[in-house]
């Protein structure tokens, strides 16, 4: 679910479960305005739910802000699944990736990456860590495995560099403006990749 799918004044009178009413309230609540200045008031609220229903469907806040982040990561995975479908040759699918990030830092997540967003406000060990860490390490790997199956040289660094400009590329974005940088991300990832051609 996208942090713009629902519109916050419209989450409560959505007509879904009360689950996913109080998910995609905090997808956006959350990925707006920060995790913790992000009362389960508001969310409640804005889910248009009772105290009660949060609870019996989330443990706590920890809870609801580990769902929220493991649906990104849902996400994210779900754009490689549909590259992999695509039944493009190996070397033809990291550029369906790099197209996918770049609509994706443009008109997606136009604050920011929700991973680096979320480790900000959790600076210690903890369950929110372990699942961003959980979440980068898939993402360097399948670009590596990309990488790899597309033969170009040192996949590793390959797949270093791309999560290294995607994470400058979404900060950027939400500084310089999602609409300037996005291009700019997709114009460097491919030239990272004709570079380490074979």
């Amino acid at each position: 679910m996208s942090p713009e799918a629902v519109a916050v004044d419209e989450i409560a009178t959505s007509g879904l479960p009360a689950r996913d009413r109080l998910l995609a309230a905090a997808t956006a609540l959350f990925y707006r305005e920060g995790i913790h200045s992000v009362g389960v008031d508001r969310v409640i609220e804005v889910a248009g739910v009772t105290r009660a229903t949060l609870y019996k469907q989330f443990a706590g806040k920890e809870a609801l802000v580990l769902a929220y982040l493991r649906n990104e990561d849902a996400v994210l995975r779900g754009m490689f699944d549909d590259v992999a479908a695509s039944g493009r040759a190996a070397d033809g699918l990291l550029d369906l990736v790099v197209g996918g990030i770049q609509a994706d830092i443009a008109h997606r997540h136009t604050r920011g990456c929700p991973f680096i967003n979320a480790a900000a406000e959790y600076p210690d060990e903890g369950p929110v860590r372990e699942l961003i860490a959980q979440h980068r390490d898939w993402f360097r790997a399948t670009l590596r495995d990309l990488a790899a199956a597309a033969q170009l040289r040192d996949p590793d660094e390959v797949a270093g560099a791309l999560v290294l400009l995607r994470d400058a590329a979404l900060v950027g974005g939400y500084l310089d403006g999602s609409d300037r940088i996005a291009p700019t991300f997709a114009h460097s990832a491919r030239i990272i990749i004709d570079a380490h051609r074979a």
